[in-house]
């Protein structure tokens, strides 16, 4: 064999997974990342923004999430005090690569009284604890989890994998796109979160079962920090969940960026936008997402393809991120140029296109977006004003679930699939771990160790 290990994508379930190696002598590991180096990206080329070393992180805050809940399904597979153990673990490895020291959330007398009054406004306030990087220092940290790796094992960046290649059920290596074929006894698929349409073709080639995951829907929200100033110092990012009075839809809050700025994404094929802070610099507004999570089973079973078009709607409406204010939508009018200025709040995205986002939503996923809102507005009063800002698409591409065993193998022999790729994880932090957990069983059976009951 080339190699003892190949690791496919250096997103952080990757990068986790090679320094696990190396930390437990495993010599001849291989990383093969299709993207560019973490010194060649440029979050303004699209290929750029999710794809390469560092993964879809790169370019974002950068928040490490500490609740076992909330960023995967890792818990599925590492019992509580273990999974719990390895997050601290891999928080640990940011830290010590720069990560600053700043956690929020931790629980107190305030995010219990909070949490009461989420109940009130039929809302459910998740504590969790969160360390922000913030978007500023997300590249060096990668830059120094990298050079950790120099010496101890090979890197190949702008290297793209065609196939995972496994006859007899039993995996024998990659083939590259330009079809060369390397060899190895190991192989963790780390593609993550723009890697999930290649791991999907995997997965049907090689007959590994899967699962479909649910998509996540909606709009980014902007409005001043002081509306939402209150639960931002407590808390620094709410995750609140509700249930739609009118379709029972899970409807959730993410990525709440205190005193931050709405982003564009951009995908090869679509235009979608974000949110990010930073930690040494303020804007006057913070910004969310509201996503409504959509399943499907019988007869449809492509929740991406569906989330696909559902964006590419809002870039045909709007030739790209469309801009609305809340009480435009209301009155069933669209947002113009000179509507957007008359607002209280100052869109931090200029490229937005002032627009009509009934356009391009379901009613099913309008009206869950406005009942949140309305629910938030008993929380935080002045989220339901009219000059709230709403930018469309925001939409979380998840990938089907791999069915894997509890050291994260697949039922081919020797294939691990880990991260957001896999359907494992959805955040940085269990994506992070993830790599840990499966690159230790590794390191076992190549020293020849029992595996951990």
């Amino acid at each position: 064999m080339d190699y003892d290990v190949i690791i496919v994508g250096a997103g952080p379930a990757g990068i986790f997974a090679a320094l696990t190696l190396a930390k437990q002598g495993v010599k001849r590991v291989l990383v093969l990342e299709k993207g560019r180096d973490i010194v060649e990206r440029d979050r303004r080329r699209p290929p750029d923004v999710l794809c390469g070393w560092g993964g879809a992180g790169a370019f974002s805050d950068g928040k490490l999430t500490f609740s076992p809940e909330i960023g995967g399904n890792l818990g599925d597979y590492v019992e509580p005090s273990r999974l719990e153990g390895l997050l601290k673990e891999a928080d640990e490895t940011w830290v010590s690569h720069g990560a600053p020291g700043n956690i929020y959330g931790d629980i107190s007398p305030k995010v219990e009284e909070m949490a009461d009054r989420a109940r009130l406004a039929d809302l459910q306030l998740i504590p969790m604890r969160v360390r922000h990087i913030g978007t500023e220092n997300c590249v060096a940290v990668l830059k120094g989890l990298k050079e950790s790796l120099a010496g101890t094992v090979e890197i190949r960046t702008g290297c793209e994998v065609k196939e995972l290649v496994a006859p007899e059920n039993t995996i024998y290596g990659v083939k590259l796109s330009n079809d060369q074929m390397i060899t190895c006894q190991y192989v963790i698929a780390a593609p993550g979160r723009s890697g999930a349409p290649w791991m999907k073709v995997q997965a049907e080639a090689l007959g590994l079962r899967t699962e479909a995951s649910p998509v996540d829907i909606g709009v980014r929200v902007e409005l001043p920090a002081v509306v939402l100033k209150e639960i931002t110092d407590v808390v620094y990012e709410s995750k609140l969940v509700y249930y739609s009075k009118t379709f029972d839809d899970k409807v959730r809050t993410f990525c709440m960026n205190p005193f931050g700025e709405v982003v564009l994404e951009k995908n090869e094929d679509m235009v979608t936008v974000n949110g990010h802070s930073y930690a040494g610099r303020k804007t006057e507004n913070t910004n969310f997402a509201i996503l409504v999570s959509s399943a499907f089973t019988e007869p449809f079973d492509d929740p991406i393809a569906y989330g696909r078009y559902i964006a590419r709607l809002a870039n045909l409406l709007g030739k790209g991120v469309i801009i609305q204010r809340l009480g435009d939508l209301l009155a069933g009018r669209r947002s113009t140029p000179q509507r957007i200025a008359k607002g209280l709040t100052r869109p931090t995205l200029k490229e937005a296109t002032p627009g009509d986002l009934s356009f391009v939503f379901p009613y099913r996923h309008l009206m869950g977006i406005t009942e949140m809102l309305q629910a938030l507005e008993k929380l935080a009063p002045g989220v339901y004003s009219r000059h709230t800002l709403l930018y469309g698409v925001e939409v979380k591409f998840y990938s089907n679930r791999i069915a894997v065993s509890k050291e994260l193998e697949t039922s081919i022999k020797n294939l691990f699939a880990i991260g957001d790729g896999a359907g494992i994880t959805r955040g940085l932090l269990q994506a992070s771990a993830s790599g840990i957990w499966a690159a230790r069983a590794i390191a076992r059976r190549i020293k020849g160790e029992e595996p951990t009951p």
